[in-house]
Order: structure tokens, then C-alpha cells, then sequence
């Protein structure tokens, strides 16, 4: 892999860590926490909306965010010819 290659491949995966970050930082902390009242306003299946983001939805989200990562990743590596087969 050329210097240029692994600064792509480099920033590319930075950039999804980021934003993969930024995302599970909104729903644990700004919907877990921040908006934990205004949320609690809305019932989903009989609970709040708060409380199930601080119970359940900050959880569910962060396997969603790996599944994601660990796609992303594979596709990464296959374009950059780095995949481990």
C-alpha cells in the first residue's frame, strides 16, 4: 500500500469512527440524558421514551453502531485491497 493509499485509508477510518461517535453520543447522552424529560412526554410499548433510551435504546444503538463499523470496515479493506480473506 502507497503512502497516499494508507492516509485514505487512514482518514476514511477516522471519519467513520467520528461519526460513529457523534451518534452514539446524541442518543446515550443527549436523548439518555438532556432530553430524558422531554422525551419522557412520548410512551412507546407502556414505557417513556427517556427512560427507554436510557435503559435500552442507548444499548440497542451502540450494537447497531457496530454492525455498522464492522461493514463499513470490510468494504474499506476490500477497496483498499487490505481484506483479510
Amino acid at each position: 500500500m502507497s503512502d497516499t493509499n494508507r492516509s485514505d485509508y487512514w482518514q476514511a477510518n477516522v471519519r467513520l469512527v467520528m461519526i460513529l461517535l457523534v451518534v452514539w453520543f446524541v442518543v446515550s447522552y443527549g436523548f439518555g440524558i438532556l432530553l430524558f424529560e422531554p422525551l419522557n412526554a412520548i410512551e412507546l410499548g407502556g414505557y417513556k421514551l427517556g427512560f427507554w433510551f436510557a435503559q435500552q435504546g442507548a444499548i440497542y444503538t451502540f450494537l447497531v453502531l457496530i454492525l455498522i463499523y464492522v461493514i463499513k470496515m470490510n468494504a474499506l479493506d476490500k477497496k483498499h485491497g487490505v481484506q483479510e480473506d
